[in-house]
């Protein structure tokens, strides 16, 4: 990567562990098109797999990356919807294993009303994905990568969290680097105390930490509260993080590496259809350019970029872009910006 040593020979470049869902947005292609209704007066929905680290894994796929998936999904259709799916993709599904007591893929409903309000119906109970157990998790699994990233909702109910606990500390053992995508989402944490409690556990181990300010705010809660950005990447990089990338939504995000140095982006201007899914690229495009040896500027660009197809699009996995897509993008993004420029 440049700035983290990855073991290399290794047959995957990523394993990605946690939650994986299936999503459900309105409508919107050449027959039909459900747009800016409330969730109530939408009849047609479009199917997609879901789930950070699931779109993370398809992200860096596209872009060439050998990526591989930890986590549990339901003995049923849908199950078999998520790991074919992937295998289509061409990510290793040899440690996606089924639930055996009837537990469910979560279901996102996607509600767009307008441009700048969207909102997500989740149904979580009896979930499949938190059922990851210690026994899922094996060393030469994880030895297998160059790298493993924890998604943060892994830590929110046992036996996930165990079992995400169980995969860090295996990697710290056979040089398998970690990466923590922080991926607060409210639903299945039982208070403030505990999300800190879990969040700091990865942190303190992680190579890479990637999340909102207001996520490493609720990390940083039982640690030390009410720290700056500067602040925060000194912390964390005071135990084992290489790079801290902190992200300020429209404001853009700043990535802290250990040397010292700050880069900070802005992101680029597009016509949202949804709130969300921008993360997801945002890491696939970052991650990708730091397995390339990139710049951190290069790489904080490319994955703003991504981050910014991915809110104008109908879904956060069947879009996500391919290496020259992106490239293309952002040639035609900043020729639209130059051109700005002259008549103002």
């Amino acid at each position: 990567m440049g700035y983290i040593d990855l073991e290399e020979g290794r047959p995957l470049d990523l394993i990605l562990l946690g939650r994986v869902a299936i999503d459900f947005n309105p409508a919107y292609n050449d027959r039909v098109k459900e747009e800016f209704k409330p969730l109530k007066e939408v009849h047609v929905f479009e199917k997609f797999v879901g789930g950070s680290p699931a779109n993370i894994a398809v992200g860096v796929t596209r872009h060439g990356m050998k990526a591989g998936f930890l986590g549990k999904v339901s003995d049923d259709q849908f199950g078999d919807f998520v790991t074919e799916y992937f295998g289509e993709k061409g990510i290793d599904t040899s440690h996606i294993t089924r639930c055996t007591g009837g537990q469910k893929l979560g279901l996102t409903f996607t509600e767009m009303l307008s441009p700048n309000e969207s909102s997500i119906l989740m149904y979580r109970n009896c979930i499949a994905d938190l059922q990851l157990s210690v026994e899922d998790v094996d060393e030469a699994y994880i030895g297998s990568a160059k790298a493993l990233l924890i998604s943060g909702t892994a830590l929110s109910e046992s036996p996930s969290r165990e079992a995400a606990l169980k995969a860090v500390m295996l990697a710290k053992r056979v040089g398998t680097r970690v990466i923590f995508d922080i991926d607060y989402r409210a639903y299945n944490w039982k208070n403030p105390d505990e999300i800190s409690i879990y969040y700091a556990a990865v942190g303190k181990e992680a190579d890479i930490i990637m999340g909102s300010r207001e996520e490493f705010d609720l990390m940083e809660r039982l640690v030390n509260p009410g720290m700056t950005d500067e602040e925060s990447a000194a912390l964390w990089q005071g135990y084992h993080a290489k790079i801290v990338v902190i992200k300020h939504g429209k404001q853009g995000s700043a990535a802290y590496t250990a040397d010292g140095r700050v880069y900070s982006v802005k992101p680029f201007p597009v016509q949202a259809r949804k709130g969300f899914g921008g993360g997801d690229g945002y890491a696939a495009g970052f991650l990708y350019g730091l397995y390339q040896g990139w710049d951190i500027m290069e790489c904080l660009e490319f994955g703003s970029a991504e981050a910014s197809m991915m809110v104008r699009s109908n879904n956060c996995s069947d879009d996500l872009p391919d290496t020259e897509t992106v490239r293309a993008f952002m040639e035609e993004e900043k020729k639209g910006v130059l051109w700005k420029k002259q008549f103002e």
